[in-house]
């Protein structure tokens, strides 16, 4: 039947004899139809059936009948709405019974009665009102003191992130450790947020409720208010306090966001890396300003070393004057005494003698020598730091390694004690722009050959 009407042709004949349409005749079993629409009919009564059962089952079942008034069945009633787990179905009864007519003058009485029992159910149910709202308030607040709890901890979580990513200690990390911590430190800050703003929402929420309680006179409130005007005067004391520590805590935390916004829509990414930029442009400027102090110290005892040697320089020449002289005298002298040529040279021996002892003790007292036991301790320290270290170590990386063993000791002081040293230990500037960078290097080895 499908293909009923489709054409054909033959091969790749394109002649009439070879193509034509197909046509399919076809002639109606109705037996077989009438059979099958018996069957459809049976299994549309058998899924009737079961949707039937199913509806019954899920059906909730009839209320009880309730039964006739009778002077016997409202005393009953009346014990039963006395009961408070008898309640429900009591007060049921009494609604029908009334709905139905049977107050009439003779059981006016027995019903007012009845009516009066259930006013009385009135303060009950106000007090479980309130019961239940003081848990309510309770699981509140224990549940943002719960989450105070959690977002103070993820405000340390995202500290320790911050401090992470100082440069100080964000250098020693590899790549992938300084992706991983980035992408962990975004997640933690989302988190923050999320919890801050649920945290926001439900002190908003309770400082409209208080509001709301404030404008609105509640009469459930008053019903729960003592008769003494003492007690009443506590419990309005008591919820004006808490009400102003909400407050309080509100607005602690509106400054606390306030603050947060405004650092991250200051601290982006190009504001670090200038702020980093700028602070290393700041520290090489000191150390140059440093540097520049200890070459105008150098400089300023080079000049008063010359002129000592200079002074010395005289001294000597006034002092081989005055050797010349007498040498001259005492050769005269021997001469006329008839003394020998030996006794001469003994003189000549004795005076370079006496001159070169002259030149080492001011030698000795130019050469500056070590203030105390602690810098050479520091300098034999340090030495053995920067002999591991072929390429050098900056100032920073210097002291935090000293730190560990003095804690007292500063940059400044490790960097003088350097620059005091100029043949053991040797500055260069390694990188090229923002990433410049001094670096103190060993050269006792090369500085012991130009001695």
């Amino acid at each position: 039947l499908l293909i009923s009407g489709y054409r054909m042709r033959l091969g790749s004949s394109t002649d009439k004899k070879d193509s034509g349409r197909l046509h399919v005749d076809f002639a109606q079993a109705r037996d077989d139809f009438y059979e099958w629409e018996c069957k459809q009919r049976m299994l549309a009564r058998e899924e009737r059936h079961r949707r039937k059962m199913e509806e019954d089952r899920l059906r909730p079942p009839s209320p009880p009948a309730i039964m006739h008034y009778s002077e016997h069945e409202a005393a009953l009633l009346a014990e039963k709405l006395k009961d408070d787990s008898k309640f429900s179905e009591a007060i049921t009864v009494l609604l029908t019974w009334i709905e139905r007519g049977e107050v009439n003058r003779r059981s006016a009485n027995q019903f007012y009665s009845m009516v009066q029992s259930a006013n009385s159910h009135v303060r009950r149910l106000m007090n479980e009102k309130a019961a239940h709202e003081q848990e309510m308030e309770q699981a509140k607040e224990s549940f943002k003191n719960a989450l105070t709890g959690i977002l103070t901890q993820f405000e340390q979580i995202v500290a320790v992130f911050n401090a992470s990513t100082r440069q100080k200690a964000w250098d020693h990390f590899s790549k992938a450790q300084r992706k991983n911590i980035d992408i962990w430190r975004k997640h933690s800050e989302e988190l923050r947020n999320a919890h801050s703003e649920q945290l926001m929402g439900i002190r908003r929420e309770e400082e409209m409720e208080m509001s709301d309680d404030d404008s609105g006179d509640n009469p459930s409130k008053k019903l729960r208010v003592d008769d003494s005007a003492l007690a009443a005067q506590a419990y309005a004391l008591k919820e004006e306090n808490d009400s102003l520590r909400w407050q309080l805590d509100a607005y602690r935390n509106e400054v606390e966001l306030l603050k947060q916004e405004k650092g991250q829509l200051f601290r982006t990414e190009e504001s670090l890396t200038k702020d980093q930029q700028l602070q290393f442009l700041q520290q090489t400027m000191q150390g140059m300003q440093q540097q520049l102090l200890s070459i105008q110290e150098e400089l300023n005892n080079k000049k008063s070393e010359l002129e000592q040697a200079k002074e010395e320089q005289t001294h000597t020449q006034a002092m081989l004057k005055v050797l010349q002289e007498q040498l001259k005298s005492a050769k005269e002298l021997a001469e006329i005494n008839g003394h020998d040529e030996s006794q001469a040279n003994e003189i000549n021996v004795l005076t370079v003698a006496l001159v070169n002892q002259d030149r080492e003790k001011n030698s000795e007292k130019r050469s500056p020598g070590l203030k105390s036991e602690k810098e050479a301790l520091l300098i034999g320290i340090i030495s053995t730091f920067l002999h591991v270290h072929p390429f050098g170590a900056n100032i920073e990386y210097l002291w935090s390694y000293m730190q560990q063993l003095d804690s007292r000791i500063s940059a400044n002081e490790i960097e003088m004690l350097l620059m005091r040293l100029p043949r053991m230990f040797k500055q260069e500037f390694t990188g090229v722009g923002a990433t410049l960078e001094k670096r103190w290097k060993f050269c006792a080895f090369e500085g012991i050959k130009t001695i």
